[in-house]
């Protein structure tokens, strides 16, 4: 599973609510390293935040949609844009999930078990 979360805290966060339902993670700090990772690695799954620097969450989302290599790859957006229309815009990048911030670890882990479970 690729976290990728500029917030090195949120990042944290993240990753070790995974850890504890005993999933492996990589970590990315920016778009353009979660592309890389993703193509490298193939996760099973990308935590996507959408607000970053450089090259942001709905341009990385779509970049590896458009990609034969990881277009398969869901992506769950983690995101403090919780307007209706945001979900609908990270869906239209490529997104497959949306979660808003704050999100409580039940609902990351409730999400994730969802997406893991019919591959």
């Amino acid at each position: 599973m690729l976290v990728v979360e500029n917030d090195p805290e949120s990042r944290r966060i993240v990753t070790k609510v995974l850890a504890l339902e005993g999933y492996e993670t990589l970590e990315a700090p920016d778009g353009r390293s979660a592309i890389a990772l993703a193509r490298q690695a193939h996760p099973d799954l990308i935590i996507m935040d959408l607000a970053m620097p450089e090259l942001d969450g709905w341009e990385a989302s779509r970049r590896l949609k458009a990609d034969p290599k990881s277009a398969d790859i869901p992506i769950i957006a983690l995101t403090a844009f919780a307007m209706r229309e945001d979900e609908e815009r990270a869906r239209k990048a490529g997104c497959d999930g949306y979660l808003s911030k704050p999100c409580r670890p039940q609902t990351i882990r409730a999400t994730v078990r969802n997406f893991l479970a019919p591959r």
